[in-house]
């Protein structure tokens, strides 16, 4: 990659220090001068030194010209006497940009380059701006739709006092609307919106908001287009507009799988810095009726139940599905019918490979990619694959379909932890009849790092599209006839619900299509790849400072002298360090050569630390324990990888080995396990 020209090269002064302030295209860095003097003759290893600072211009939110008021204004305490006329009068300009905290929290944090010349101020912060008027994916004009009522009713105050501030200083306009009824930021979507004017639409609120303003705007692009919504075989036109959420709901789920936190800030920065990700619908038919999109989770049996009860309950606030989940699994009801579903097929994977989507994923690019190619072949597909269908029929607890991952605080992993965001597929989850034991063994998996779908009971697929129809189907005649019961049959009915030894168990579910109750149990889906766009970027994997788990890949080879080559990773899952490492051996095989480099099969690492496995003739050791007697890795403050100062390997031994450690700012001191 050829190197970026300096734009910009200036001496500079940050909280009265002297630094070498370079722009270029990509990146803006600035350096303490007198720290780099002190290591002048040293051999200074990593990307980043010490004492010096870079960020990406296209994190850069705004820069600001100001007037340096710390020499000239009388305070009434005693002042340094300015040594020469130019220091009397200083001027500065401040650059606002992003900094990556932990959990994948953002903050706007600023720094203040101060300088005598204010010709040279004015040229740093016209230059800057230039730079990012060339970001044309940043939104400049924005739609904000406000919930006042969503969790715990303080979205209007997290609008005013966290988003609209960033929003200002960013100089992006917006025209807010605080909604007053259910439906109406979808009904204003769909009848008064002028959206031409705008770059995309933001809802502060919940997964329900963030439902209203998806359903607006997928039915605005498919009236524009002229495709009929109610028509399963209809490929449905992705949208222009681009979705941001702030979150302000009771779980937040959407935004917690798309961006990693549920921080208002952090999805206000997003937005801000135009940030894309693509994302799946599903869409939900009855017959050849339209009834809703997903793009979370659709639930039937346990989901459905918990939420049916819940809406009885909704003056307890959040705590009404803790209280109904806890009646539903007491209940234990299961729920006879036919799922038929149509497999993926392709670079789709499983949902069982725990291979993340992350920030990036290839799956997802993949994906994006085959759209293009599979349009036209959409329209037939249905007819031409019905031998590829799989039917199945049986007893169940719960029938869920995973779009997402469906992460949240409560469940880091999530109902299905593999799902990705836009590669055409949701994952099916069937849970059949089980015992109540199983069953909770199975939704605690949910809240622990275990494989929840390693049970007999649990089937797991990744489908394009599933069908589903209750074994009791009901007709019309039969409604009516319920809802001119007698209230006496009523609250019998109600008692005999409640008791399994009574033969009067309801037949039948509800829907739960992203916490709403579906009027039809007999359902058709289809996905409909990357249908949609939200201001994220997926979930970023965290850097060695902001994860407190690093690791780091050593390799050597028989016959050769110890290599200074290292490769770091960042994620304290060892599902994903299994998945890094092996991908990463082949990178590096060229390093040693066919001949001294032994490929190694996927190996399966295990969960606990200070142990090792021998696979292949390779060695690989996992260490945890701080321990003191050789230094192994050195690292500064702001390198992004890990220089080790390995031991020599044993005499013609392969050896690759593999440690995982908690690293320090400065320092980190551990010892290979002898051999």
């Amino acid at each position: 990659m050829e190197k970026q020209s300096r734009l910009l090269c200036s001496e500079l002064c940050v909280q009265r220090r002297l630094y070498e302030v370079t722009l270029n295209c990509a990146i803006l860095a600035w350096k303490d001068i007198q720290i780099a003097k002190k290591h002048t003759g040293r051999a200074i290893y990593g990307a980043v030194k010490a004492g010096s600072h870079c960020v990406p211009v296209c994190e850069i939110i705004a820069v600001q010209e100001k007037e340096d008021e710390s020499p000239c204004k009388d305070t009434g305490k005693w002042q340094k006497v300015p040594q020469s006329p130019a220091d009397s009068c200083q001027r500065a300009f401040t650059v606002f940009y992003i900094e990556r905290m932990r959990q994948h929290c953002w903050r706007c944090s600023n720094v203040t380059f101060h300088s005598s010349e204010h010709s040279l101020c004015l040229l740093w912060v016209q230059t800057i701006r230039e730079q990012l008027a060339l970001l044309t994916n940043r939104p400049k004009s924005l739609l904000v739709y406000i919930n006042p009522y969503g969790g715990k009713q303080r979205g209007k105050q997290i609008y005013d006092h966290k988003v609209a501030p960033i929003f200002s200083r960013a100089s992006i306009s917006t025209d807010v609307i605080v909604t007053e009824r259910a439906n109406h930021a979808r009904d204003h979507l769909k009848t008064e919106a002028d959206l031409k004017k705008y770059d995309g639409v933001v809802c502060v609120g919940g997964d329900g908001m963030f439902s209203e303003i998806m359903h607006g705007l997928i039915a605005c692009t498919q009236q524009e287009a002229g495709v009929d919504e109610n028509s399963m075989e209809d490929t449905l036109v992705s949208c222009g507009l681009r979705i941001g959420i702030i979150p302000a709901g009771s779980t937040d789920c959407i935004c917690y799988a798309t961006v990693g936190s549920n921080d208002p800030v952090t999805s206000a920065l997003h937005i801000v810095v135009g940030d894309s990700q693509p994302m799946d619908v599903c869409s939900v038919h009855n017959e050849d009726r339209f009834l809703r999109y997903s793009v979370s989770l659709l639930g039937y049996g346990f989901y459905g139940d918990v939420l049916t009860d819940s809406e009885r309950k909704r003056w307890m606030g959040p705590a009404r599905y803790d209280i109904s989940g806890v009646k539903t699994f007491l209940s234990h009801q299961y729920y006879e019918g036919t799922v038929s579903f149509l497999p993926a097929e392709g670079n789709s994977g499983t949902p069982r490979d725990k291979m993340q989507c992350l920030s990036g994923c290839s799956v997802c690019r993949q994906s994006s990619s085959d759209k293009l190619v599979s349009k036209n072949e959409d329209s037939v597909s249905d007819a031409e694959c019905q031998d590829a269908w799989t039917v199945i029929r049986g007893k169940f607890l719960a029938i869920n379909a995973a779009s997402m991952s469906c992460a949240c605080p409560r469940s880091p992993k999530g109902l299905s932890p593999s799902a990705h965001l836009a590669d055409g597929t949701t994952d099916l989850i069937l849970v059949r009849k089980c015992s109540r034991i199983d069953f909770l063994r199975h939704l605690l998996r949910h809240t622990n790092k275990d494989d929840q779908f390693d049970h007999s009971f649990v089937e797991v697929y990744r489908v394009k599209q599933f069908r589903f129809t209750p074994r009791y189907q009901e007709c019309d005649s039969e409604v009516d006839l319920r809802e001119s019961e007698e209230t006496g049959k009523r609250f019998l009915s109600q008692i005999c619900r409640e008791h399994r030894a009574c033969g009067c168990m309801p037949s039948q579910s509800n829907w739960n299509c992203d916490g709403e109750i579906l009027p039809h149990t007999a359902i058709q889906v289809r996905v409909h790849c990357q249908l949609i766009k939200l201001f994220a970027r997926g979930i970023e994997e965290q850097s060695v400072f902001e994860d407190p788990v690093s690791t780091s890949l050593l390799i050597y080879s028989a016959g050769c002298t110890p290599s200074r080559q290292t490769v770091s990773f960042s994620d304290s899952s060892l599902e994903t360090l299994q998945r890094q490492t092996n991908s990463c051996l082949q990178a590096l095989k060229p390093l040693f050569g066919d001949s001294s480099f032994q490929s190694s099969a996927p190996v399966e690492l295990k969960k606990s630390c200070n142990d090792h496995i021998d696979h292949d003739g390779l060695r690989w050791d996992a260490l945890s324990s701080r321990l003191t007697e050789r230094t192994l890795c050195t690292l500064s403050p702001n390198q992004k990888s890990i220089f080790a100062h390995p031991p020599s390997p044993p005499a013609n031994q392969k050896l690759i080995y593999l440690t995982s450690s908690r690293m320090g700012y400065n320092q980190e001191r551990v010892s290979p396990r002898p051999f």
